[in-house]
C-alpha cells in the first residue's frame, strides 16, 4: 500500500485545472507579449462572457494583468501573464506531469499483466 496522500495532487491548484482557464493560461504561456481578448476567445472557443469571468478569476489570482486601450474605434483588451503566473503555471505543470507518469508506469504494469508480458 502505498504513503497516505500519495494521489492527492496538492500541486494541481484549482486556479489552472478548470478546462478553460488551462486554454487562457497555456495560450498566454505560448505568447509571452499577450494575447488580445478576441484572439483568446478564438484560441480557446469561449464566449465573451464566458472568457471575461474567466478573465477575473485569473487577474484577481495575479496570474495575469489586463490591459485596456481605449481611443479610435472599438477599446482593446491585452491579456498578459505575470511572471509570478507563468511561475505558478509551471509549478502546475510539474505536478501534472507527475501525475502522468504514475498513470502511465500503472497503465504499463497493468498492459503486461495482461499480456503475461514481464520486461527483463
Amino acid at each position: 500500500m502505498k504513503e497516505p496522500g500519495t494521489y492527492s495532487y496538492d500541486g494541481l491548484d484549482r486556479v489552472f485545472h478548470e478546462k478553460a482557464r488551462l486554454g487562457i493560461l497555456t495560450s498566454l504561456f505560448s505568447h509571452p507579449e499577450g494575447l488580445l481578448f478576441g484572439d483568446i476567445k478564438s484560441l480557446c472557443s469561449l464566449t465573451d462572457g464566458h472568457l471575461s469571468r474567466h478573465l477575473q478569476v485569473l487577474e484577481r489570482e495575479e496570474l495575469l494583468v489586463l490591459q485596456k486601450e481605449s481611443g479610435k474605434g472599438r477599446p482593446k483588451t491585452t491579456c498578459i501573464m505575470t511572471a509570478s503566473g507563468r511561475e505558478r503555471f509551471l509549478n502546475y505543470l510539474e505536478e501534472l506531469q507527475s501525475v502522468l507518469k504514475i498513470a502511465d508506469a500503472q497503465s504499463l504494469k497493468t498492459s503486461n499483466l495482461d499480456t503475461g508480458f514481464m520486461p527483463a
